[in-house]
C-alpha cells in the first residue's frame, strides 16, 4: 500500500502541470484566443518552425559528420577530438548567445580588429551580417546542440560490424558513398534520438532566442505572462508548445520505426579506420576542431578573459556570493529529493510490482519532455491549490493561516526542478540496478528483509556509482536551467542563470561574465563523467 500510495502521489505531481495548463487556458476570455491566433501565434509558429528545421538539419550534418570522422579515420589528434567534441555540452545555449553577442558587437573585439586591419575608422562603415537574426540563432544553437547527435551516433558506428563498411569499400564505393549509403542509414535510430533531444533543448530555450531577436513560442509565453500579466494567454500558447513537443516525440518514434539491428553471437569485428596523412590529416583535424572551437573554445575563452578583466578592474560582483548560495541551495535540495525518489521508482519493478513500477517510470519520464516554460505555467494552479488547502486546514485546526509555502517561494522552484529532471535520476538508477542480478534482492527478501531494507542494504551499496552520477547530472541540469528558474524563483532572489539573463537584457555583458563562467565550469561535470565512462579502456 505504501508503494501504491507513493506512486499515486508521484503520478499526480507529474501530471498536474499538464492538467492545470488546460484549465488555465480555458479560463481566458473568449476574445483572447482570436487575438493570439491572429497576431501572436503566426509569427511565433513560423519562427519556431524555421528555428527547429534549421537546427535539425545542422545538428545532423555536424553531429553525424564528426562522429563518422573520428570513427572511420585515423589521423593525428583524433583521440583529442573524440573527447573535445563533447565539450559544447558544458555550455548552455543562452551563454553562447551571450558571449557571441558581445564578441560580434559593432564595437566588440572582432569587428574592431577587422576595422583596424582594413583601415576603417567608423563602425558604420564596416557592415557584417547581423547575429541578431534567424540564421545567426540557428547556427549558434546548432554548434552547441550537435553533441546530442554526435554521442549516440558515434557509439552506433563503433558497435556496427566492420564487415559492412569494408564490403562497401570492396565493391568500389568511394568514402562519401560509404557514409551516405551504408553508415548513415544504419545510424538512423541514433540520429533520430539525438535530433529529438537537440530540438527539445532548442524549444526549451528562452535566453538565446530572445537575445538573438527570434520570437519563438517559448519567448512569447514568457512575454505574455511577465510583460502583459496574462496567465491564460500564456497557458494557451504553452498548450501549442505541448502539442509541438508531442509531435517531436511522435516524429522521433516514426523515424526509428522498424529499425532494429542484431549482431551475431560472436562479437562483431570493429571497423578498421583508414589512416590519413599530410594535408588530408590536417583537413580532417581542422574539420573536427571547428565545432569544438565555435561551440566551446571561443565562448569559454571570452568568458574567462572577461571575468579576469572585470575582477582586475572592479573586483567580483557584490551579489555573487548570494547568487552562488541560492544556486547551490535550490539545486542541491532538488537533487537530493529527485535522487531518492528516482532510486525508489527505479527499484519499484523489482521490489514492489513490475506493473506499478513500469507505469511510474513511464509517467515520470513525461516531465523531462516538458520545456521549463510549460512546466512553470502549469505548476501555478497546483501550487496555488496546495497553498489554499493548507491554509484552510491550519485555519480550522489551529486558528491561524501560514505564509505561502508553494507559490512565490523556493518550494515552487524545487518542485519544477523535481518534475523536470526526475527522469534523469530514474534513468541512471535504473541502469545501475539493471546490472545487478535479480537473485540479490530475492535472497534478501527470503531472509526476511522488506523492500526498503533490501534496497538500502543490498542494492544501493552495489549501485551507488550510478546513483551518484545521476545526482551529479541532476545538479548540473538544475544549475543550468533558465526558463523555469526565471519564472518561478522567489521575489528578489537571483541565481547565476537569472543574474546572467538580467545582465544580457541590460546589455552589460562584462558584468555577467563571472556568473556565466561559473555555470560553464559546473557544466563540465557531466562532460567529465562521459569522458570517464568512455575512457581509453572502452574505446576501439
Amino acid at each position: 500500500m505504501a508503494w501504491i500510495g507513493g506512486g499515486l502521489a508521484l503520478a499526480i505531481l507529474i501530471l498536474s502541470p499538464i492538467v492545470s495548463l488546460g484549465v488555465s487556458a480555458l479560463g481566458g476570455t473568449s476574445e483572447l484566443w482570436p487575438h493570439l491566433a491572429a497576431h501572436v501565434l503566426p509569427q511565433a509558429m513560423r519562427d519556431t518552425g524555421l528555428l527547429l528545421a534549421g537546427i535539425g538539419v545542422l545538428v545532423v550534418v555536424i553531429g553525424a559528420g564528426s562522429a563518422w570522422l573520428v570513427s572511420a579515420y585515423a589521423f593525428p589528434g583524433r583521440r583529442w577530438l573524440e573527447a573535445g567534441l563533447l565539450l559544447p555540452l558544458a555550455v548552455p545555449t543562452y551563454i553562447v548567445a551571450y558571449a557571441y553577442l558581445d564578441l560580434m558587437h559593432p564595437i566588440g573585439p572582432v569587428q574592431s580588429a577587422m576595422r583596424g586591419l582594413l583601415g576603417v575608422a567608423r563602425p558604420g562603415d564596416l557592415v557584417l551580417p547581423d547575429l541578431r537574426s534567424m540564421p545567426g540563432c540557428i547556427v549558434l544553437l546548432a554548434f552547441v546542440l550537435y553533441p546530442y547527435v554526435y554521442l549516440p551516433t558515434r557509439a552506433l558506428f563503433l558497435m556496427q560490424a566492420g564487415g559492412l563498411v569494408e564490403a562497401a569499400r570492396t565493391l568500389g564505393h568511394q568514402p562519401g558513398a560509404v557514409f551516405l549509403r551504408v553508415a548513415l542509414p544504419l545510424a538512423r535510430p541514433a540520429i533520430a534520438i539525438g535530433v529529438s533531444l537537440a530540438l527539445m533543448e532548442a524549444l526549451n530555450d528562452v535566453g538565446a532566442a530572445e537575445f538573438l531577436g527570434v520570437r519563438t513560442l517559448t519567448v512569447q509565453v514568457y512575454a505574455t505572462w511577465i510583460n502583459r500579466s496574462d496567465l491564460p494567454g500564456a497557458a494557451q500558447i504553452a498548450l501549442v508548445m505541448l502539442v509541438l513537443v508531442l509531435a517531436l516525440v511522435a516524429a522521433e518514434r516514426w523515424a526509428r520505426r522498424g529499425r532494429g539491428y542484431a549482431a551475431t553471437a560472436r562479437s562483431p569485428r570493429p571497423m578498421v579506420r583508414q589512416t590519413l596523412t599530410g594535408w588530408r590529416a590536417a583537413l580532417a583535424f581542422g574539420l573536427g576542431l571547428t565545432p569544438v572551437a565555435i561551440g566551446f573554445l571561443i565562448p569559454a575563452a571570452y568568458l574567462a578573459h572577461g571575468a579576469v578583466a572585470r575582477f582586475l578592474r572592479v573586483g567580483l560582483p557584490s551579489t555573487l556570493p548570494a547568487e552562488i548560495l541560492n544556486t547551490i541551495l535550490y539545486a542541491a535540495i532538488a537533487t537530493v529529493i529527485a535522487t531518492v525518489i528516482g532510486l525508489l521508482v527505479a527499484a519499484a519493478p523489482r521490489l514492489a510490482s513490475p506493473r506499478i513500477g513500469g507505469a511510474l517510470i513511464r509517467i515520470a519520464s513525461l516531465g523531462y519532455a516538458l520545456p521549463g516554460t510549460i512546466l512553470a505555467v502549469g505548476l501555478l494552479g497546483p501550487l496555488a491549490l496546495a497553498d489554499e488547502g493548507l491554509s484552510r486546514f491550519t485555519e480550522a485546526a489551529f486558528g491561524t493561516s501560514p505564509a505561502l509555502i508553494g507559490l512565490g517561494t523556493g518550494s515552487a522552484l524545487v518542485t519544477a526542478y523535481l518534475v523536470r529532471f526526475l527522469a534523469v535520476g530514474i534513468g541512471t538508477c535504473e541502469a545501475g540496478l539493471a546490472r545487478l542480478p535479480q537473485s540479490m534482492p530475492d535472497a534478501a527478501r527470503m531472509l526476511g528483509r522488506g523492500p526498503a531494507a533490501a534496497l538500502r542494504q543490498v542494492q544501493l551499496p552495489l549501485a551507488w556509482p550510478a546513483v551518484l552520477s545521476g545526482a551529479l547530472l541532476i545538479f548540473v541540469d538544475c544549475v543550468k536551467e533558465l526558463p523555469a528558474t526565471l519564472l518561478l524563483r522567489p521575489l528578489n532572489v537571483e541565481t547565476l542563470a537569472t543574474h546572467l539573463y538580467g545582465e544580457a537584457a541590460r546589455g552589460t555583458y562584462e558584468d555577467g561574465t563571472v556568473a556565466a563562467l561559473l555555470i560553464v565550469l559546473v557544466g563540465l561535470i557531466p562532460v567529465a563523467l562521459l569522458l570517464r565512462l568512455d575512457g581509453p579502456g572502452r574505446r576501439r
